[in-house]
């Protein structure tokens, strides 16, 4: 059951104050929702392209590192030795208020960790494979990342958009026709008893 607000002209001006206010909000929400969309739906189809780069690169690379297995015995060894990458940094730029990730690769590993002795072209080619994968998968998580914000301050920016819409601006509109009618049927009474006054007085 609704639950409408006293009939008075100062609630009425305040609801008309608000509705215009709710309207605003509105199209404001929906301009917004619609300007994400457009950021958002380029980096949709750059991440599909790089997926699949980074599926092939790594397919690439683990085909290499196979042969390299099967035609070296010290594969293992030169594994363990090798540094872990630690230059990955992310910082954030903030997109009408949503912060988007900035991935950068500064790496600490400085060139090939091993030797020419006892390796072969195979691991030289997993290596170069490898170190492929890591540049695009790390350009992919900031899409992706990027992607998951955009997506996040679209549902959220619909969610209060359709809350306005559906909800808040009828009840507004429905608050306002009450107020109206019953201002107006006060004033008909008014009008109504101040003419059978002065028809008394007439008479």
């Amino acid at each position: 059951m609704a639950t409408f607000l006293s009939p008075t002209k100062g609630n009425l001006i305040n609801l008309k104050k608000n509705l215009q206010l709710s309207k605003l909000g509105f199209e404001l929400m929906d301009k917004k929702r619609n300007i994400l969309i457009r950021e958002m739906m380029p980096l949709v189809e750059v991440a599909k392209t790089i997926r699949n780069d980074v599926e092939e690169t790594f397919k690439k690379a683990y085909e290499a590192l196979k042969m390299a297995n099967l035609t070296l015995e010290n594969c293992e060894n030169i594994a363990e030795l090798t540094t872990v990458e630690t230059g990955i940094s992310i910082e954030y730029k903030s997109v009408m208020g949503i912060e988007i990730p900035k991935v950068t690769l500064n790496s600490n590993v400085t060139g090939r960790e091993y030797g020419i002795l006892n390796t072969n072209s195979h691991l030289d080619t997993a290596y170069f494979w490898f170190l492929k994968a890591k540049e695009i998968s790390i350009i992919l998580a900031e899409i992706e990342n990027s992607i998951y914000s955009l997506s996040k301050e679209i549902k959220e920016t619909k969610i209060r958009a359709n809350a306005l819409e559906n909800i808040v601006i009828p009840k507004v509109e429905e608050n306002i026709k009450y107020i109206s009618d019953a201002l107006e049927e006060k004033e008909r009474e008014e009008f109504s008893r101040l003419k059978l006054i002065k028809n008394r007085k007439t008479n």
